[in-house]
């Protein structure tokens, strides 16, 4: 059953991904690939396709969980064809990958928010590397407002009534409001049990955000990695995705991918232009309107336009970037990080993605970070 509803899930992505890019797809041979919770290392010593496409040794990474899947499916791919080269990344969330980056523990990070100059990260982070940081967007995800409320298979939120039941205004399912937008829909008596995330998210900051711009009045905490709302909180996607499931009458802001790979109902969202399912399509018609918010030189912060009423787009969505070093102090790290990274900016790299809850960036966007890329030694 799981592995259906993960194939229906890339079918979908797949449909919807030519507004998003136009990628192509190369075979690869078998390699070896071993997970450990959240860990993911693999290597292979086959015979690489060429030594400037590969770096050599081993290359550290960890943060976002929201990339995990992503970055597995790269890892496998990217191992397979590159002789002598070990990746390993951890899922620890977006804040704890930017701790570890600033503190030289791993040579990338994985954040679902950009790092931020008012906290002082860019500075840490540029401290850290001896050169400018740069925040290089690389996945493309969707957050799914996910629920487990039997008989309920198809639910309209609006960003004042999501912002209402996350903050704990909004405290049973059969609420006036909730009801006035759902209509014909048998909603029962039960209270809502809210899930969150505990660490320190860039899910978190992008869901807040997105409460605090489409529905100011209702959700008015300033949007941060560390969660402001009511409810129980998890540790990662994967203990978020655990608990709605196993719990009657929960939501959460769970990642696409581990809202589907979990068959778990997805929430319309109606931002003004109409009721919105999650889909490739309707997220690819959000993503295409990000603009850049560079924080100068080679950053590539993207500006995401969450109170969106455009027909058809689906306005929670985030974006997943690499923290880097523009030059790392170790040139041999430099060059690992910039042939794996490579390799996941490719149109190999890019079309991987459909399979796994996510999506490609648009072109416009793929050919900034490609030559982004290209510049870190």
């Amino acid at each position: 059953m799981r592995r259906t509803r993960l194939a229906a899930i890339a079918a979908l992505i797949a449909a919807g991904s030519v507004a998003l890019a136009a990628c192509g797809s190369d075979g690869t041979s078998s390699g070896n690939t071993t997970s450990a919770g959240s860990q993911t290392t693999a290597s292979n010593s086959s015979p690489a396709p060429g030594s400037g496409d590969c770096g050599s040794g081993k290359l550290t990474g960890d943060g976002s969980t929201a990339q995990q899947n992503a970055v597995n499916a790269w890892i496998k791919s990217y191992t397979e064809k590159c002789s002598g080269t070990q990746v390993v990344y951890s899922g620890v969330g977006s804040g704890q990958g930017i701790t570890d980056f600033t503190a030289g523990q791993v040579d990338w990070a994985g954040s679902d928010a950009a790092l931020d100059p008012s906290q002082g990260q860019t500075a840490a982070a540029t401290k850290a590397c001896g050169s400018p940081a740069i925040d290089i967007p690389m996945v493309t995800g969707p957050v799914a407002v996910a629920y487990n409320v039997s008989g309920v298979k198809d639910l309209v939120l609006t960003p004042s009534v999501m912002a209402k039941i996350f903050t704990g205004k909004i405290k049973t399912w059969n609420d006036p409001a909730i009801a006035a937008i759902n209509k014909g829909v048998s909603l029962p008596s039960s209270n809502i049990t809210v899930f969150f995330r505990s660490d320190e998210s860039g899910t978190t900051q992008n869901f807040e955000t997105y409460l605090n711009t489409a529905a100011p009045s209702d959700y008015t905490a300033t949007p941060s990695k560390d969660w402001s709302g009511t409810g129980q909180g998890k540790t990662g996607s994967q203990g978020v995705q655990a608990a709605i499931k196993s719990t009657a009458n929960s939501i959460g802001y769970i990642e696409w991918s581990y809202a589907g790979s979990a068959g778990l109902s997805m929430a319309k969202v109606d931002n003004g232009g109409g009721p919105v399912a999650l889909t490739a399509e309707s997220a690819g018609k959000a993503v295409s309107a990000a603009k850049l918010a560079s924080q100068g030189g080679d950053d590539l912060t993207l500006k995401l336009d969450y109170a969106t009423k455009t027909p058809g787009a689906y306005p929670i969505i985030l974006v997943t970037y690499e923290i880097v070093c523009t030059k790392y102090k170790d040139a041999s790290v430099g060059q690992n990080v910039k042939a794996f990274l490579t390799y996941t900016s490719s149109a190999e790299g890019q079309n991987a993605l459909t399979a796994v809850g996510s999506a490609p960036l648009p072109a416009s966007i793929l050919a900034k970070v490609q030559s982004v890329v290209s510049k870190i030694s």
